[in-house]
């Protein structure tokens, strides 16, 4: 079976660039001597003492308590104080919308938000930015003026996942049949450029396979696994899965070793958690597109003390993805982006 290589995006040797730049020039020889989550202890450098809240889309989610820990990181370095939070959920927009409005009362300097929403939130970001408060936007795009973003192309990453199935139907003598999307919550940006880019990369390989209307889980594995399971079960002509995020990847690998479809149905889902990894292992999931939400939360600090002491960060960075599977799991270009750590959110 062919497999995927490693895919980052070009602009992350100028990310990388641009971290050495601000950590050694803006930050000067901050170090980490404030509280554990970054508290502004570090000595010189325009940045140490800034405030920064990072605000999740969901506390329980691993892969957003991975950004937390690269924001906490970054927080030590560039003696920054920051401030953990988030819902319990992806779809408490309104919790979202509350911790922004704390955030500038408590007279923040920066928050680096990962929204739950592409415009529900924008009235809060605006208050935000006339109050004084930067704001710099994680992982799903927003429809009002931010001062900078980071997050994966998804559409990009769509198109890899694609291939990669096609790749996959391919190798095991099929041309023909239906893929199911299982999705988490309709409407939401970046799941819809990942759907896009799914289709359009397997449509572009695979033309004689049709996708199916994706089906919605809510971001909860019970569901999700319930949904493969209905379509494993009605649809014979089944030949490939994709799961748009961790939720739906956990789901569909329950489902498909409940029905013994392992070596028959591959499944390709989106970022990482342990259940997804150990799915991996066990080829109940074939391959995983993953980001980097480390770098998210350490980047989005960078970039709110660059906007804090008036220093513009760049309008749109892009650390790419990459395509795991069971064969490269364990590369060590691979396995720290399936084993990152984690931090919790203040409750």
């Amino acid at each position: 079976m062919k497999t995927s290589g490693l895919k980052f995006s070009l602009s992350l040797v100028a990310v990388i660039a641009l971290m050495a730049v601000v950590i050694g020039v803006v930050a000067g020889r901050a170090s980490g001597g404030g509280t554990k989550d970054g508290g502004g202890g570090g000595k010189g450098g325009a940045v140490a003492g800034k405030k920064v809240d990072v605000i999740i889309k969901a506390s329980d989610s691993s892969f957003w308590q991975t950004m937390l820990a690269g924001a906490s990181k970054a927080g030590n370095d560039l003696g920054v104080g920051v401030g953990l939070f988030g819902p319990a959920s992806e779809t408490d927009v309104n919790e979202q919308v509350q911790l922004i409005e704390n955030s500038i009362s408590r007279g923040t300097d920066a928050v680096v938000l990962a929204p739950n929403s592409s415009d529900a939130l924008n009235n809060a970001i605006k208050r935000a930015r006339q109050g004084g408060t930067k704001v710099i936007v994680v992982d799903t795009a927003v429809t009002t003026d931010s001062d900078g973003f980071i997050g994966t192309d998804n559409i990009k990453a769509g198109e890899q996942a694609g291939k990669t199935l096609c790749d996959m139907t391919k190798a095991a003598g099929k041309s023909s049949g239906s893929v199911l999307i299982e999705s988490s919550v309709a409407g939401v940006q970046t799941i819809k450029e990942r759907e896009t880019g799914f289709k359009r990369g397997l449509a572009a390989a695979c033309p004689g396979l049709k996708v199916a209307n994706p089906r919605y889980n809510n971001n909860d594995i019970n569901t999700a696994a319930s949904q493969v399971n209905d379509v494993l079960t009605a649809n014979p002509d089944l030949v490939g899965i994709f799961a748009s995020n961790n939720t739906s990847g956990v789901g569909a690998a329950r489902a498909i070793k409940d029905n013994k479809a392992t070596d028959r149905i591959p499944v390709v889902a989106f970022d990482t958690d342990p259940q997804e990894n150990a799915a991996l292992a066990d080829r109940s999931i074939d391959a995983l597109v993953v980001q980097n939400p480390y770098f998210f939360g350490y980047q989005g600090v960078v970039e709110a003390g660059m906007a804090a002491v008036g220093s513009l960060p760049p309008p749109r960075l892009d650390p790419g993805a990459v395509v795991a599977t069971k064969k490269n799991m364990n590369d060590p270009t691979v396995k720290p982006l399936l084993n990152p750590p984690t931090k919790k959110a203040a409750q």
